[in-house]
């Protein structure tokens, strides 16, 4: 009997022992072969890795952070914007077609999926209807054109795919190179040196696919080859990402310098005169010193102070830029014998100014030529405190540029004035801006406060509203305007005694940075709340900067105005632009011609 009960127990361990084990066996060697076929299928995977789009490749880098790397934000697109994984199309209608057809279809899979057998076969029969009466209709023959159509706009905005892959190939392998030791000499790094070189010899110069060879494909494939075996070695997707983000960003620096720089070249070209300008300078310098005192009288001398007549002021050292000021204004004028133009130039050019205007004279309109350094009481005011301003722009620290803060002392004996920058030209009579009721106010000017205008600006963007200064005088909603075409009250100017608190914002603002350098952020702060607005049709901006600004806008313009560095005297000027201004140069003057001055 005992032995009977220990065979029993011995049997039922056996069989336990064959329940536990052989489940265990049976998953270990499904896992094993599952792994081995996920192995096999990975590998096959990474022998067809093709070139990806920029959209994916960022989604891959943004879910693998990596800390440490300063890094410049990203954007990242989803893949449901794009009707194509692999897209370099431009074309906006294109891409929402392709993303249409996308929804169409994935609605038309979710109906089947949830419809009956009889729905769907309704909904067959109703397409092969619409099918049928389409081919009825004689429309098979357009929907195959358009289809036609859809290829070969595809395939031309694609002519570049092979040239990014191969561009894309460099920056992957050299940054696989990244992660080998330094001074190592391994086979797959030796590998992949050679092919950088052999890829970047295939691509050379070229832009589009059909300046690729014949051999650069081998060569990309050959490339890409040596890319598997490097991700092999290397399967560190975080650290790749890292790397991949880390030459982007460095690259974006590279790009930020190289703006900086151009950005000072164009600055450095606005603010440079240029050479037939300079030859037309010394050539009217040296004719002006040829001749006797009595020739050198400019007619109508008289007009100068008369309250009655239309008074212009123009501040500038560019004889080309007054002459064209100046011609514009006169030749649209209804009534330009009560014109009087009062120029204001430094000793340097004022020869050269005077000498154009005795030989070119403003028709019945009458000039007069300033010089500067004559205004005597100017040095003791505004002479010695720019000193303290550390700015190496001269058009910071200019005279000529703050001297339309003492219109009052330059001209005492007028009431209004009109002050035009020398880089407008006036294309209607402005007679009627002198009947612009002023309300009380000192400065008639164009604002600049639309959002949606090119010439938008925002008081921020001028002054400093962290300075307790500043935030508790100034609204920083406060609009904003222009200078180029002003209409100042001289009067009122007085009464107000505007200047002194010109002077006393110049003083402050050496002390603490409370405004940018310049003369505008002074302008705002001086005729804050002392500034009428004038219809924007008066003076339009941006041609010296912005080159949208529409043609319907120009033209309806009375003044339109160069502001910015892009002059159109100079070569860096908007092309565009130019003639509005040329074609009151006369280009056939014996002194141009000498110059090289042509259109």
């Amino acid at each position: 009997m005992k032995k009977v009960r220990r065979w029993q127990r011995i049997l039922i361990l056996a069989f336990l022992s064959v329940s536990v084990v052989t489940p265990i066996v049976l998953v270990s060697q499904k896992l094993k072969n599952l792994s081995s076929i996920g192995r096999k299928e990975f590998i096959e995977d990474l022998s067809t890795i093709k070139y990806r789009s920029d959209a994916n490749r960022l989604k891959a880098i943004e879910q693998e952070g990596s800390e440490g790397l300063k890094e410049p934000r990203l954007d990242v697109f989803e893949d449901k914007d794009f009707g194509s994984v692999v897209s370099y199309s431009s074309n906006e209608n294109l891409d929402s077609e392709q993303s249409e057809n996308a929804g169409d279809t994935t609605n038309f899979l979710e109906r089947n999926v949830s419809a009956t057998n009889h729905e769907r076969k309704e909904e067959v029969q109703q397409i092969q209807a619409k099918t049928v009466m389409s081919k009825s209709d004689g429309k098979e023959k357009s929907n195959q054109t358009t289809v036609q159509r859809d290829q070969t706009v595809r395939s031309h905005l694609r002519t570049d795919e092979k040239v990014k892959e191969m561009e894309d190939q460099l920056i992957r392998a050299k940054a696989y190179l990244h992660f080998a030791p330094p001074g190592s000499n391994s086979h797959l790094v030796k590998e992949l040196k050679l092919r950088i070189k052999e890829v970047e010899r295939a691509l050379g110069e070229a832009t589009k696919d059909s300046d690729l060879s014949s051999s650069a494909l081998q060569k990309m494939k050959s490339m890409e080859a040596s890319l598997i075996k490097a991700s092999h070695v290397y399967p560190d997707c975080s650290a790749m990402a890292s790397k991949l983000r880390a030459m982007t960003y460095n690259a974006e620096e590279q790009l930020r310098v190289q703006k900086n720089q151009a950005d000072y070249l164009v600055q450095l070209a606005g603010r440079t005169t240029p050479k037939g300008l300079h030859c037309l300078s010394m050539r009217l310098t040296a004719e002006y010193f040829a001749l006797q005192s009595d020739e050198r009288q400019l007619l109508n001398q008289q007009k100068l102070n008369d309250p009655d007549l239309h008074h212009y002021a123009v501040f500038s050292d560019n004889v080309l830029a007054c002459a064209v000021v100046v011609n514009s204004t006169v030749s649209f004028s209804m009534e330009p014998k009560k014109i009087v133009f009062h120029v204001v130039t430094d000793s340097l050019n004022l020869p050269a100014i005077s000498m154009w205007f005795l030989s070119n004279p403003p028709g019945k309109a009458t000039i007069q030529i300033q010089s500067i350094e004559n205004f005597e009481w100017l040095s003791a005011k505004y002479n010695s405190t720019m000193k303290k301003q550390n700015s190496h722009d001269p058009r910071y620290t200019s005279a000529l540029n703050h001297l339309r803060f003492y219109l009052p002392e330059v001209f005492p004996e007028l009431d209004k004035i009109l002050l035009l920058d020398h880089d407008v030209v006036v294309q209607r009579d402005l007679s009627g801006i002198w009947s612009v009721n002023m309300e009380g106010k000192v400065n008639g000017a164009v604002e600049t406060c639309q959002e949606n205008d090119p010439s938008f600006r925002k008081m921020d963007m001028f002054m400093n509203f962290s300075d307790p200064f500043v935030a508790k005088r100034f609204d920083v909603k406060a609009c904003t305007w222009a200078f180029g075409m002003n209409l100042f009250d001289l009067q009122e100017w007085r009464r107000q005694n505007l200047t002194a608190i010109y002077n006393k914002y110049l003083q402050l603002g050496y002390t603490r940075p409370l405004w940018k350098a310049g003369s505008l952020p002074l302008g705002l702060v001086t005729f804050y709340n002392h500034t009428v607005a004038l219809d924007r049709r008066w003076h339009i901006l941006g041609l010296g900067y912005d080159s949208g600004v529409r043609r319907d806008d120009i033209q309806r313009g009375a003044v339109i105005h160069y502001d910015g560095v892009l002059k159109p005297w100079l070569e860096i000027g908007i092309k565009k632009y130019k003639g509005y201004w040329s074609k009151h140069v006369n280009h056939d003057h014996h002194y141009l011609q000498q110059c090289n001055i042509h259109e």
